[in-house]
């Protein structure tokens, strides 16, 4: 997937893989194979269910960044792994040259206050979550890993640079816009609300693999109110 995903892009813009795992062995061949066929960075997610310690987790980002000579970026989501990386240990982590940023998807702006204190503001700050990522910005953050831009992507880009040129009135007016939109997206489980949307807008096969599964109809219908309301559906 990754390999074609590379071939279709082209190099007219950055591919930046997903190649995390639980087990370290399996990270490093994912992250290995990823460079190989010209991805640009790779995504590593921290271990889940193992629940590895804070010493564990920077042993294993640090296994595979001296392993694969490629730009890393740490993902971290402990409501779906289990385990948090702590700020002190992405300021450790940080330290090796080529992990250069985090996605980080803890909701907790305090914790990503401390990680922009303690890595300076050369270290990346990405929001993982899309309703914060304006607030995330003001902190310090570069943008968002995001999942309703696989909708509409124009805005979110729109609301990341007019923050970035210094025009907050037009940021807050594109967040405030999204916001109802990005809720939807989080009627279920993601992807299953996003994937729903890109079939009903005609981008996609809505195909889900268990244990993923359609959505509940009620649930499907505030989806689609939420696609008419942002003008997306007639």
């Amino acid at each position: 997937m990754i390999e074609i995903v590379v071939k279709q892009a082209a190099k007219r813009i950055t591919v930046i893989a997903g190649t995390g795992s639980n087990n370290t062995k399996e990270a490093i061949r994912l992250t290995k194979h990823a460079k190989h066929v010209g991805a640009d960075a790779a995504l590593l997610i921290s271990p889940y269910y193992n629940r590895p310690t804070q010493v564990g987790l920077y042993l294993h980002f640090k296994a595979v960044a001296e392993a694969v000579d490629i730009p890393i970026i740490l993902y971290n989501i402990a409501s779906r792994t289990g385990v948090n990386i702590e700020p002190e240990t992405v300021a450790d982590l940080a330290k090796i040259k080529n992990i250069v940023g985090i996605k980080e998807s803890s909701g907790n702006l305090d914790q990503m206050s401390r990680i922009i204190q303690l890595c300076g503001e050369q270290f990346a700050l990405i929001s993982g979550d899309d309703s914060l990522t304006l607030p995330i910005m003001a902190i310090g953050g570069i943008g968002i890993i995001s999942v309703v831009a696989n909708i509409v992507p124009q805005d979110v880009a729109d609301m990341v640079d007019s923050f970035l040129q210094g025009d907050l009135r037009h940021a807050k007016k594109m967040h405030y816009k999204l916001l109802p939109l990005v809720k939807a997206m989080f009627i279920e489980t993601n992807p299953i609300p996003v994937k729903t949307a890109m079939g009903l807008l005609g981008m996609i096969e809505p195909t889900l693999r268990l244990p993923m599964c359609s959505m509940k109809e009620e649930n499907k219908i505030k989806l689609i109110k939420a696609l008419k309301d942002y003008g997306l559906l007639k």
